[in-house]
Protein backbone atom coordinates (compact mmCIF):
# COMPACT_ATOMS: atom_id res chain seq x y z
CA UNK A 1 0.00 0.00 0.00
CA UNK A 2 1.40 3.29 -0.76
CA UNK A 3 2.17 5.74 1.83
CA UNK A 4 1.33 9.34 1.34
CA UNK A 5 4.61 11.63 1.93
CA UNK A 6 4.63 15.37 2.66
CA UNK A 7 6.41 15.27 -0.96
CA UNK A 8 6.29 17.79 -3.62
CA UNK A 9 6.65 17.05 -6.82
CA UNK A 10 7.41 19.74 -9.62
CA UNK A 11 6.01 17.43 -12.54
CA UNK A 12 5.65 17.96 -16.54
CA UNK A 13 2.67 15.13 -17.33
CA UNK A 14 5.15 14.45 -20.97
CA UNK A 15 8.71 14.41 -20.08
CA UNK A 16 10.29 11.85 -19.59
CA UNK A 17 12.47 12.29 -16.56
CA UNK A 18 9.05 13.23 -14.95
CA UNK A 19 7.58 10.14 -16.07
CA UNK A 20 10.31 8.14 -14.56
CA UNK A 21 10.48 10.30 -11.49
CA UNK A 22 6.77 9.27 -10.29
CA UNK A 23 7.17 6.00 -11.60
CA UNK A 24 10.54 5.42 -8.73
CA UNK A 25 8.41 6.86 -6.25
CA UNK A 26 5.55 4.59 -7.38
CA UNK A 27 7.76 1.44 -6.80
CA UNK A 28 8.90 3.07 -3.84
CA UNK A 29 5.13 2.65 -2.38
CA UNK A 30 5.39 6.90 -2.12
CA UNK A 31 3.03 9.06 -3.21
CA UNK A 32 3.44 12.84 -3.25
CA UNK A 33 1.21 14.84 -0.93
CA UNK A 34 1.54 16.97 -3.84
CA UNK A 35 1.77 17.33 -7.69
CA UNK A 36 2.51 20.31 -8.46
CA UNK A 37 2.03 20.68 -12.60
CA UNK A 38 4.06 24.33 -13.36
CA UNK A 39 3.26 24.28 -16.73
CA UNK A 40 -0.53 24.69 -16.23
CA UNK A 41 0.00 27.06 -13.17
CA UNK A 42 3.15 29.02 -13.08
CA UNK A 43 4.93 29.38 -9.61
CA UNK A 44 5.26 33.02 -8.17
CA UNK A 45 8.51 34.59 -7.43
CA UNK A 46 8.45 33.52 -4.07
CA UNK A 47 8.09 29.79 -5.00
CA UNK A 48 11.01 30.12 -7.67
CA UNK A 49 13.27 31.40 -4.63
CA UNK A 50 11.85 28.92 -1.79
CA UNK A 51 12.77 26.48 -4.50
CA UNK A 52 16.20 27.61 -5.21
CA UNK A 53 16.75 27.74 -1.70
CA UNK A 54 16.67 24.16 -0.94
CA UNK A 55 18.05 23.47 -3.95
CA UNK A 56 20.58 25.52 -3.10
CA UNK A 57 21.49 26.66 -6.68
CA UNK A 58 21.61 30.26 -8.06
CA UNK A 59 18.41 30.77 -10.36
CA UNK A 60 20.22 30.73 -13.74
CA UNK A 61 20.87 26.72 -12.64
CA UNK A 62 17.45 26.22 -12.95
CA UNK A 63 17.49 27.26 -16.53
CA UNK A 64 16.69 24.46 -18.96
CA UNK A 65 19.28 25.54 -21.95
CA UNK A 66 17.86 23.81 -24.45
CA UNK A 67 14.98 24.98 -24.71
CA UNK A 68 13.68 27.15 -28.06
CA UNK A 69 12.94 30.24 -25.67
CA UNK A 70 16.49 30.31 -23.72
CA UNK A 71 18.45 30.42 -27.65
CA UNK A 72 15.62 32.74 -29.11
CA UNK A 73 14.92 35.27 -25.64
CA UNK A 74 17.70 34.70 -23.43
CA UNK A 75 21.01 32.85 -25.12
CA UNK A 76 24.53 35.06 -24.25
CA UNK A 77 22.90 37.53 -22.36
CA UNK A 78 23.70 38.52 -18.94
CA UNK A 79 21.16 38.36 -16.48
CA UNK A 80 20.99 39.41 -12.50
CA UNK A 81 19.52 36.49 -9.82
CA UNK A 82 15.96 38.54 -9.93
CA UNK A 83 15.96 38.69 -14.06
CA UNK A 84 15.98 34.91 -13.93
CA UNK A 85 13.65 34.69 -11.71
CA UNK A 86 11.40 36.73 -13.29
CA UNK A 87 11.57 34.65 -16.27
CA UNK A 88 11.04 31.14 -14.90
CA UNK A 89 7.92 33.01 -13.87
CA UNK A 90 7.23 34.13 -17.64
CA UNK A 91 8.57 30.93 -19.20
CA UNK A 92 7.80 28.35 -16.82
CA UNK A 93 8.79 25.65 -19.46
CA UNK A 94 12.44 26.77 -18.34
CA UNK A 95 12.31 25.21 -15.47
CA UNK A 96 14.42 22.14 -15.12
CA UNK A 97 12.20 19.11 -14.30
CA UNK A 98 11.57 17.19 -12.57
CA UNK A 99 12.03 19.11 -9.05
CA UNK A 100 11.32 16.89 -5.46
CA UNK A 101 10.74 19.12 -2.31
CA UNK A 102 10.77 17.61 0.91
CA UNK A 103 10.84 19.55 3.70
CA UNK A 104 13.33 22.41 3.33
CA UNK A 105 15.18 20.03 0.72
CA UNK A 106 14.95 19.76 -2.67
CA UNK A 107 16.69 17.24 -5.58
CA UNK A 108 16.43 17.46 -9.64
CA UNK A 109 14.50 13.81 -9.72
CA UNK A 110 16.27 12.94 -12.71
CA UNK A 111 18.68 10.09 -11.14
CA UNK A 112 18.09 7.16 -8.33
CA UNK A 113 20.90 8.79 -6.70
CA UNK A 114 18.58 11.92 -6.96
CA UNK A 115 15.90 10.66 -6.00
CA UNK A 116 17.03 8.39 -3.17
CA UNK A 117 18.88 11.16 -1.27
CA UNK A 118 14.94 12.90 -0.54
CA UNK A 119 13.11 9.63 -0.32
Amino acid sequence: MARKQKLTIWHKPNCSKSIAAMKFLREHEITPDTVFLYLETPPSEDEIRDVLKKLNIPAEQLVRKKESVFSEKFAGKKMTEEKWIKALVKYPVLIQRPIIIKGSKAVFGRSVEELNSII
